[in-house]
């Protein structure tokens, strides 16, 4: 579930966020982080919408055994490299658009058993456990994502350090999926490590790596980063009970 960026190479007409001006770098900020909470209320609907027909939910279950959630994370991971290359490779803003939304929309549905489960299956805490977990993961990113903007330092250094984690936790998940062991809260833990890793490597692209017109691609790294992060502090949250 990493997302990795390569940007734009820079046509003469773009202009990089750390050459532009003040105002130029805080609207781009504005306009990324505008876009990534969208990105979020986008899947509060989806997830809203899904979790209303039985017969969705009931196929997301049945996608949760076995070789079936294997099948479902490689379904995933060809929808969010698409949306990736899409994002980067065209500067058509519809097409961009399209290419988030579908994001969006496949990371609602890969939620769906998680959610379900939270809801029903925790003693009636399901949504205060949901919005306990949602808040910790928005200050947690709001925090390094800060981190990040107020120090203007550079985190490229931590794509090789995450892509050999990221492959760690794909081959760990593998593994418990075909063997059928729980990976249990410290993997759960590890993995809100690397997702803050991922946080902190997709806001220092925003400062040194995008163009000013890179907001949308800049959006779904960190949204993909973020909703990482919530997946694993939501079980986090969910083993205590």
């Amino acid at each position: 579930m990493e997302n990795s960026f390569n940007p734009f190479d820079n046509p003469s007409n773009r202009v990089l966020v750390a050459q532009s001006t003040e105002v130029e770098r805080v609207a781009f900020y504005k306009k990324t982080y505008a876009h990534v909470a969208g990105g979020v209320l986008l899947f509060v609907l989806f997830e809203y919408v899904l979790l209303q027909s039985s017969a969705i939910v009931e196929f997301a279950l049945s996608m949760t055994q076995g070789y079936r959630w294997l099948l479902l994370l490689g379904g995933f991971m060809l929808i969010t490299n698409y949306a990736e290359s899409t994002a980067l490779k065209t500067t058509d803003k519809n097409l961009q658009y399209m290419a988030y939304a579908g994001y969006v929309f496949a990371e609602a549905f890969i939620f769906i058993p998680l959610i379900f489960i939270a809801i029903a299956y925790t003693d009636g805490q399901g949504f205060a456990i949901l919005q306990q977990a949602g808040i910790v993961t928005l200050t947690l990113f709001a925090g390094l994502s800060a981190v990040v903007l107020m120090t203007k330092k550079d985190f490229s250094f931590l794509r090789s350090a995450l892509t050999i984690g990221f492959f760690i936790a794909i081959g760990l998940i593998i593994a418990g999926s075909l063997f059928g062991f729980n990976l249990g809260l410290w993997f759960s833990v590890g993995m809100c490590v690397l997702a803050g890793g991922s946080i902190l490597y997709q806001t220092s692209n925003l400062v040194h790596r995008f163009t000013t017109e890179d907001y949308i691609p800049a959006a779904i790294g960190l949204f993909a980063s973020l909703m990482l992060l919530f997946w694993y502090v939501l079980r986090i949250f969910m083993s205590r009970d």
